[in-house]
């Protein structure tokens, strides 16, 4: 009951002070402020769950020689922290019959970026989006069937008044793929 207490009495002072709305989005934004760094268990569990994603909790603290509440916890830190995001398949655009991977540059018309990313979020081909710096302001990962859904593609992200212009660059091959196991590894042995 005290414990219940505190936590009422540290969610009032909280809310006073205007910071959070409650303790557990503090503890959230903590966690996620914290170094993001990961130790050798961490790697270790992270490796296995790259390499199978499919595998339980109990194979991976069977495997590991540790508690699977030792597992359950660290998966839970790395999920607040942000280092994991998710835990479903990873999908090729490509084999879902999108072969053509462009990236776009969108200039955006000054203070008008909200307006613009808002409207790419109805564009299902956008896959990405990332603000940059330099001459333009947006980076688009797009896919598309063809070069002609390509350019509709495009048509439909200028389309919305705050995007002032386009420049496109069609990707001939992959050389390295979407990666993070080289981090992973370095991650886990510093």
């Amino acid at each position: 009951m005290e414990i219940s207490t505190r936590r009422g009495a540290l969610q009032a002072a909280v809310r006073r002070l205007g910071i959070v709305h409650n303790v557990r989005a503090l503890c959230f934004w903590i966690l996620r402020t914290l170094s993001s760094q990961i130790d050798t268990l961490d790697g270790r569990i992270l490796t296995l769950l790259r390499d199978e994603p499919r595998i339980g909790v109990l194979e991976i603290s069977r495997r590991l020689g540790v508690a699977r509440g030792t597992v359950t916890a660290r998966l839970e830190k790395l999920q607040a922290r942000g280092v994991v995001t998710g835990f479903g398949p990873d999908l090729d655009p490509e084999r879902m019959g999108y072969p053509v991977l462009a990236f776009v540059f969108l200039e955006i018309v000054q203070g008008r970026l909200d307006e613009a990313v808002a409207d790419l979020r109805e564009v299902p081909e956008v896959l990405e989006a990332h603000s940059v710096t330099g001459a333009r302001d947006l980076l688009c990962r797009v896919v598309a069937r063809d070069n002609g859904h390509l350019q509709d593609v495009i048509n439909r992200m200028v389309r919305h008044p705050a995007v002032r212009r386009s420049t496109s660059y069609i990707s001939m091959s992959r050389q390295i793929a979407y990666r993070v196991a080289p981090l992973l590894e370095q991650a886990a042995t510093e």
